[in-house]
């Protein structure tokens, strides 16, 4: 009896292996493909075998796998990723419990087939850890935790404000004065790495605010230093020029979250230099203060209050300051939102800032292939070619024309697996 529930239970494995390898392999066909790396095919197929793309080809495919989708001569690319983004919004145990399914499943809707979540609690490693063994559907997770670079003083006394978004009132805005933040000992930041290894966070996250004679910048080579170790990337938070140019100091990080929009590139030749040749990637991050509008027309900032046209400036500086960076050779520039809008509202927001001064070409490059790279994972994600995940993406339109038709997805595929058809 017991040999044969086990020939019953092997069976059972095979057939339900051999089930997951049909699901993760289809064909792709009748499609205009861009590969993301700037290679347009007319009229092509894509292969999937095993999750994995095995071929990109004008034309009909010589061999076909699993499913077939005839993709009626719409454009066929990688998939998006955000870059830098916020995931969980309010209790963590409630969005694990309530809303992980429907607000993970936003993305896939959107054509996002990989996150990186630049701070957030462990529940999101939960909701990983079930994307992986297929009891939730989302995204691809990456996830970084925070290790300060500096003691932090109290909150001034007296009530507090409705909004408190600390991107309304950043320190970075105000001229560099004031007495040197507390140092933070170095066996203190150690273990604070080493937590946020064994918790199975991917990224270390430092945000610079650098304080006259203060700690953050000895504290971010200490942090960089650890945590390559660990094989855990630094990705650091840098919105001033001024604190950019800090935090490549010494060992520079694996990422810089944010362009900076405090400070004038054109009028510091010499930084711009510097932030270029450092050859770190940068996500955009350029829709942060730009007015997100509600339904009724209200301009809102990020944390969902009024929207402070005090900080509207960063809003022009940003983009200017991207495009410079882009033109003087900083070519791994790619997509984050920062930001915990749905999924479609932050692509439309960020692309409305991208299209300020990007041609749509290169915003496809730039959601694709470069925010693969500011992962750290472009060996695997961010184009279609063979043997990377077969992440894709089916638009109704031409990206390369207008970049507005990125928001017209119709298929959303993740290793091979349908994980989103818009409805006929």
């Amino acid at each position: 009896m017991t040999t044969k529930l086990a020939v019953r239970g092997l069976t059972l494995a095979l057939a339900c292996a051999a089930a997951l390898a049909q699901a993760q392999s289809l064909t792709v066909t009748n499609a205009r493909i861009l590969d993301g790396n700037g290679k347009v095919i007319e009229r092509g197929s894509v292969v999937v075998r095993d999750g994995k793309i095995v071929s990109v080809a004008a034309g009909a495919p010589t061999a076909a796998a699993g499913r077939v989708i005839d993709a009626k001569g719409r454009t066929v690319m990688p998939g998006y990723i955000d870059a830098h983004r916020h995931v969980i919004k309010g209790d963590p145990v409630k969005w694990l419990d309530k809303d992980a399914a429907r607000e993970l499943q936003q993305f896939l809707d959107a054509g996002f087939t990989t996150v990186l979540g630049a701070i957030d609690p462990p529940q999101l490693l939960e909701a990983r850890k079930r994307i992986d063994a297929g009891t939730l559907k989302g995204p691809r997770l990456f996830v970084g935790t925070m290790v300060p670079l500096a003691g932090f003083a109290p909150p001034p006394p007296g009530p507090r404000p409705a909004f408190t978004d600390p991107a309304r009132t950043d320190p970075a805005r105000a001229p560099l004065a004031g007495p040197a933040a507390p140092t933070i000992a170095r066996e203190a930041t150690i273990k604070t790495i080493e937590a946020a290894k064994a918790a199975g966070y991917d990224y270390l996250k430092t945000i610079m605010n650098a304080t006259p004679g203060g700690p953050e910048i000895a504290t971010q080579q200490l942090v960089v230093e650890e945590g390559r170790k660990r094989g855990m990337p630094t990705i650091t938070h840098a919105v001033s020029v001024r604190d950019t140019l800090a935090a490549l100091q010494g060992t520079p990080p694996a990422l810089l979250v944010h362009t900076p929009h405090v400070g004038d590139l054109f009028a510091d030749q010499a930084a711009l230099k510097k932030i270029v040749d450092a050859k770190v990637p940068m996500t955009s991050t350029l829709q942060v203060f730009l007015p997100h509008f509600a339904a009724d027309g209200k301009p809102l900032f990020r944390d969902g209050g009024p929207f402070p046209f005090d900080t509207l400036s960063s809003a022009g500086q940003g983009p200017v300051n991207a495009r410079q960076l882009w033109q003087a050779g900083l070519k791994d520039y790619g997509f984050g939102t920062d930001t915990q809008w749905p999924p479609k509202e932050s692509l439309f927001d960020e692309l409305r800032a991208l299209s300020l001064v990007f041609a749509p070409s290169d915003i496809v490059q730039i959601l694709t292939r470069n925010a693969a790279v500011a992962t750290q994972h472009a060996d695997q994600l961010g184009t279609l070619e063979p043997g990377k995940y077969a992440d894709l993406v089916i638009v109704d339109g031409d990206p390369l024309l207008r970049a507005s038709d990125l928001l017209n997805v119709v298929t959303t595929i993740k290793g091979g697996v349908v994980v989103f058809e818009k409805k006929r």
